[in-house]
This record gives structure tokens, sequence and C-alpha cells, in this order.
């Protein structure tokens, strides 16, 4: 089977883009995680699936596979890419797109400068939605967890919780060059009060308007940039009083700038999308 794909990123967190509209595509996860290989297949952080809309009032459905191979809910920083992808490959003729994900709707807009303006919607702090397993709703819990870079020491982490659109666990540390991402990524990632494991953002506060951030993702590890994982940050740091809109977030990869007002207003993330390159691959 030939499969034709689209290599893209956002601020590299690198994606392949795949056509699912003009043919029906189905792939195993183990497929995927062939695709994924960065020695033995193309590479990427996600693969990233266009299909028809279930829904007849959207133009699209957008469809996330991580490097494992499994299928997760959002990604912000996709989610521009997709919109440059239908838009270059003729799949789509407006600048103002709507797309079904497995959580629900999002917007996208695509400016004369190239930029695409994705609405994620509100964001959720109600931990059942996250979904994360506690006894009751807080601004921020502790979880014990083993810090493997300390002789797998135990040590206790704070952190708020928010869904949008996907998981996602934000601690703000004083540095983030030191920060322990590694260690207390991939622990706090696929902790049982997770039961769908969870995105972990590292977040230091420069000042009220501008973050600097890194992301353990679900499924992929640490990323040059996680899209959702900015606009959960911002979420998380506004609820908590310490951000206020807009924010610039500094990712390891370039700038995203996330506007929230707080409460149930929607989450506006405005970034690059960039195409790599166009290839064929035989599976």
């Amino acid at each position: 089977m030939k499969l034709n794909f689209t290599k893209m990123h956002g601020l590299g967190n690198d994606f392949i883009v795949i056509d699912g509209v003009t043919k029906h595509i189905e792939l195993s996860a183990e497929q995927i995680q062939q695709l994924a290989d960065r020695k033995f297949g193309i590479g990427f952080d996600q693969l990233l699936l266009v299909e028809p809309p279930l829904d007849p009032e959207q133009d699209f459905r957008y469809r996330i596979f991580n490097a494992d191979g499994y299928e997760v809910e959002q990604c912000g920083n996709g989610a521009r890419c997709f919109a440059l992808f239908v838009l270059n490959k003729g799949l789509a003729h407006k600048s103002l797109i709507n797309v079904e994900t497995i959580n629900g709707h999002i917007q996208l807009q695509i400016t004369d400068n190239k930029q695409v303006t994705v609405n994620m919607g509100p964001p959720d702090f109600i931990p059942a939605h996250v979904p994360f397993i506690t006894e009751q709703e807080s601004s921020q819990y502790v979880l014990t967890v083993d810090n493997k870079e300390h002789n797998g020491s135990q040590e206790d982490i704070s952190f708020s919780v928010v869904s949008v659109g996907n998981p996602h666990a934000v601690i703000t540390v004083s540095d983030i060059d030191t920060a322990p991402v590694q260690s207390i990524g991939p622990a706090l990632e696929s902790h049982k009060r997770f039961p769908k494991r969870v995105n972990v953002g590292f977040m230091e506060v420069v000042n009220k308007n501008h973050i600097k951030l890194r992301v353990y993702e679900r499924g992929a590890g640490e990323t040059l940039a996680c899209g959702t994982g900015a606009c959960a940050a911002v979420a998380a740091g506004v609820n908590l009083c310490v951000l206020e809109s807009p924010v610039t977030v500094d990712l390891r990869g370039g700038q995203l700038n996330i506007e929230y007002q707080g409460g149930n207003s929607p989450i506006l993330m405005t970034g690059p999308a960039v195409t790599v390159f166009e290839g064929t691959t035989t599976l």
C-alpha cells in the first residue's frame, strides 16, 4: 500500500498529515509506530488524519495519533498544520474552518500572513472531565511520585489539572532549564490517578503576560512545542491569578500567543504552521 503524506511542523512539534477525504485510510497502531520511527521510518511526534465530518455542520473531522500509535483527543500545534494543509491541498476554500474532534468542535482561522488562530473553546477544570481521580475539586493538587533523578526518592509535586480537549497537569517551576521534565514528566504522565494518562507541563512565570514552558507529552515524550500545553498552562495561570491575557508562551521551538480572559471564555491560540516536504511511502 502506497501512502502519500505531508511532513509539517508547528514550532518544531512535527507531524505527518494524511488526506483521508479523497481516499479512505486505515492504519494500525503498529503501522503508525513504524512510520514514527526516526531511524527506520519517517519520524514524527503525531500523525494527523483529515477525514470527512460525521457532523454535516462541520467542514472536516480531525484525528490525531501519537507516535506510540494510540489515538488522542486534541493537538493544538497539529490543528494549525491541519488548517494550512486543507487550504494548500484545495480541500478547503475559505479561511475560517470548522472542525470536529473526538471531544467536540474547534474553529481554525487562517490569517493573511499564514498564521493560524485556533479557537479551542473554554478550558475545563472539573477533575472528572480531565479525567483526574480526587475527592474534591481544587485549584491545585499534590501527588507523591518517584524522582528517578534522585535515586528513586519520592517527591511531593503540586500541580493544576485542566482539560483543553485533552488532559493536562501544569507544574509551576522557578527555572525551566533545570525543571525535572525527564523524571517527573513520565512519573506523573502514567500515575494511576490519571486513568487516561496526562500531558505534563512545566511552567516558569516570567511576568503576568509571559511564561516559559516545557511539556512532556503523553505517548510522545518531551517535544519542542505543545499547543494544547501552552493553552493549558495559560488557563491554569489565569485561574491561579498569576497570569493575565494575552500571554506570550516561549517554547523550545518558538513562541505562541494565547488569549484567555478566564471563566467560561474560550482560549485563542495563535502561531505558525510550516510545510516541510511532500512524500510517499510504502506500507
